[in-house]
């Protein structure tokens, strides 16, 4: 009903811009972006392209241009591999005369990327790698992040479980996002008890294994037991389900996702978590526009990515019209450091001591009454505003 409510009111609110005839004349802001619209992430790089694009056009009211200067944007397939996604940004910098990179989708790729914004001196806006240490230990001041980090995930998926009397296990993949993501949970965990960590490749298709590690963790612990899911991209860790976790009283959480795969929460209605953004929450204008003009032209709400795509637009169109569309690095980093911005999930804000973007999450509940088989049905608890959650400074600026 939520969702039916804010589909209709959406349509009546908001219409799509009509591109003008000729975009004003100027030298083009030439702009990189490296993702991966191919291999294991390529749903959540799509989305992102997908978003990145109407973000521009709703920033710059449908010209594409400004201050005169046409925004061209060179996509560049880094196929989720990091020595690859490495290489493009070195050429996108180098042979292209990009002016500033956005990208990519892998924490892995992410990680190889950030040394050659350093070594070319240009901006890389990460959109939406997740790891902790891309603005924590890995950092330089070229690199900013739209994208929610890792620490930002854990805090608020905390505040739906960490309570008195409950252990948790934690299951995730084998690698940056995984690891950071359950060290940064971990650290923000002070009252639960947390048993177990269970990583697997990024690739599991058969969880039974870890399903059994986890459940032997938990099945004699007193209290709430509750199994902890952070996962990206391919394999369906839900499955371990299928072990009869409730002949144990084993309970499964985890955050947000695109809405495909979140799709298997009906399965556990009542469970809690926290999302970066799931399409009905925000009733901001950026988000009713996002909605509204999505639905016109796909036929469907945009989804988790989309709307990082196009919080990203919306960063840097807002740092070009602070430089009067001066595409020089310094000016850009003077301009985006402490720079808020709007988004379809409201303000975001860069932090200026490591530039990643301060932002809401959202507390939600999977709706008692979800059917299985349709779009995950989830109901807001709470907006956590930023200020609510103390993300920790991991560089050493």
């Amino acid at each position: 009903m939520q969702r039916r409510t804010w589909v209709a009111l959406a349509a009546l609110a908001a219409t799509a811009f009509a591109l003008p005839q000729a975009f004003a004349q100027g030298k083009d802001i030439k702009i990189a972006h490296v993702y991966s619209r191919t291999g294991p992430l390529e749903a959540y790089g799509k989305q992102t392209q997908t978003g990145l694009l109407m973000g521009l056009e709703y920033a710059t009211g449908g010209t594409m241009t400004v201050n005169g200067r046409k925004i061209v944007l060179i996509e560049k397939d880094d196929q989720g591999k990091p020595d690859l996604g490495k290489s493009l940004l070195a050429t996108a910098y180098s042979d292209d005369k990009v002016d500033l990179a956005i990208g990519p989708t892998s924490s892995g790729v992410a990680l190889a990327m950030l040394p050659v914004a350093e070594e070319y001196k240009k901006i890389l806006l990460v959109e939406p790698a997740v790891a902790d240490s891309i603005t924590g230990e890995k950092w330089n001041k070229y690199i900013f992040r739209t994208g929610r980090n890792s620490s930002q995930d854990a805090i608020s998926n905390a505040v739906a479980l960490d309570k008195p009397g409950v252990t948790i296990a934690t299951l995730a993949q084998d690698y940056a996002f995984g690891r950071d993501g359950v060290k940064a949970f971990k650290e923000s965990i002070k009252t639960a008890k947390i048993v177990h960590e269970e990583y697997l490749p990024a690739n599991t298709t058969d969880f039974t294994a870890g399903a059994q590690r986890l459940i032997d963790k938990l099945k004699d612990q007193p209290g709430r037991k509750v199994i902890w899911i952070v996962w990206a991209g391919s394999g369906n860790p839900f499955k371990i389900a299928d072990l009869d976790l409730k002949r144990y009283g084993i309970e499964i959480a985890t955050g947000g996702n695109i809405l495909p795969a979140m799709v298997a929460y009906n399965q556990f209605p009542g469970m809690e978590g926290a999302s970066y953004y799931y399409f009905g929450f925000s009733k901001n204008q950026p988000n009713l526009w996002l909605v509204t003009n999505h639905y016109q032209r796909f036929q469907s709400p945009p989804d988790f990515f989309t709307a990082g795509g196009f919080s990203a637009a919306m960063a840097i169109v807002s740092a070009l019209k602070k430089t009067n569309a001066d595409t020089t690095t310094d000016k850009l980093i003077t301009a985006m450091e402490g720079m808020s911005f709007d988004t379809p999930k409201g303000m975001m804000t860069f932090r200026k001591e490591d530039h990643q973007a301060m932002q809401s999450m959202y507390h939600f509940r999977v709706a008692p009454g979800a059917k299985q088989g349709a779009m995950a049905d989830l109901h807001l608890v709470k907006e956590i505003k930023p200020s609510e959650m103390n993300v920790p400074i991991r560089n050493k600026r």
